[in-house]
């Protein structure tokens, strides 16, 4: 089952169902082996900011396109993709075509995006820091910064 991305950020994860031992929930003992059926799997959603998000986020990425080399972040790239979570950040409506239309190298913002997402947690915490220093203004809670980089990320493919 493959994590879904919803258009409020939330992402809809599999989560693996729990083996029960047939004794704990009194089923028939007659069952066993490859008769036993298989547990159905199950899903959870994850919000921006709860355990596991940013992991899950760059699954859902990488989901995208299998294929895609390992994430590369160049210097432009980077500067240009700390340019676009501020400017969604402070945008009214979180626009985030209009902001990647005036980047000279939408691809390469990509890329140091997914880099920071690989890094997971304490790289996003980083990378919001970099941006407050870069653009002006507080830190962006890494909740929201990686969901704006998701949201970054899922308008670019």
């Amino acid at each position: 089952m493959d994590i879904v991305r919803n258009d409020d950020g939330t992402l809809v994860v599999p989560v693996a169902p729990e083996r029960v031992d047939p004794d704990e929930t009194a089923a028939d003992e007659a069952i066993d082996g490859e008769d036993r059926p298989a547990p159905a799997p199950t899903t959870r959603v994850l919000h921006p900011g709860e355990g596991g998000y940013d992991e899950a986020l760059t699954e859902w990425d990488l989901q995208q396109n299998p294929d895609r080399a390992p994430a590369v972040s160049t210097a432009s790239g980077r500067e240009q993709a700390m340019a676009v979570v501020h400017a969604v950040a402070i945008s009214p409506d979180h626009e985030v075509a209009p902001v990647l239309d005036a980047l000279a190298d939408p691809e390469a913002s990509g890329e140091a995006l997914r880099h920071v997402l690989v890094g997971g947690v304490h790289a996003v915490e980083d990378f919001a820091a970099e941006v407050a220093e870069a653009e002006g203004g507080e830190p962006l809670p890494a909740h929201e910064a990686t969901k704006i980089i998701g949201e970054v990320l899922a308008e670019l493919d």
